[in-house]
C-alpha cells in the first residue's frame, strides 16, 4: 500500500465539498463568506484558503451538479497585486498603505 493521501479519496471529497458549496450558495442562497465558512468550520474542517482552492479548481474545470454548472462568480476571494513605483518624481507623496496602490 502506498503511504500519504488516496487521490480518489481526495477527489471524492473535492465532489462533496463542490456540491455542498452548490447547495449553500445556489439553493440556500447563502453569500459566499458565510458558505466558504461554513464548509471550512462545520462540514469538511480544513481551512477557509483551502475550501477557495478547491472550489476555484472544481469551477475551472467545469464541475456539474446534476448537470448544472455554476457559472464563474464574480467574487472568487481577495487578489493582492503589487503596486508598481513611479520611475518619474511625482508631486503626490506616498500612499500610506503602498499595498492598497491605486
Amino acid at each position: 500500500m502506498k503511504r500519504g493521501r488516496s487521490k480518489t479519496l481526495v477527489e471524492a471529497r473535492d465532489q462533496r465539498m463542490f456540491e455542498r458549496y452548490y447547495y449553500w450558495t445556489e439553493i440556500r442562497r447563502l453569500r459566499f463568506d458565510d458558505a466558504i465558512k461554513k464548509l471550512s468550520e462545520e462540514e469538511f474542517f480544513v481551512s477557509e484558503g483551502r475550501v477557495m482552492q478547491v472550489i476555484r479548481r472544481m469551477i475551472q474545470n467545469g464541475a456539474t451538479v446534476d448537470g448544472k454548472q455554476i457559472e464563474k462568480p464574480l467574487f472568487t476571494g481577495f487578489k493582492v497585486k503589487a503596486c508598481r513605483q513611479r520611475s518619474s518624481p511625482s508631486p503626490s507623496p506616498m500612499p500610506l498603505f503602498p499595498e492598497f496602490c491605486p
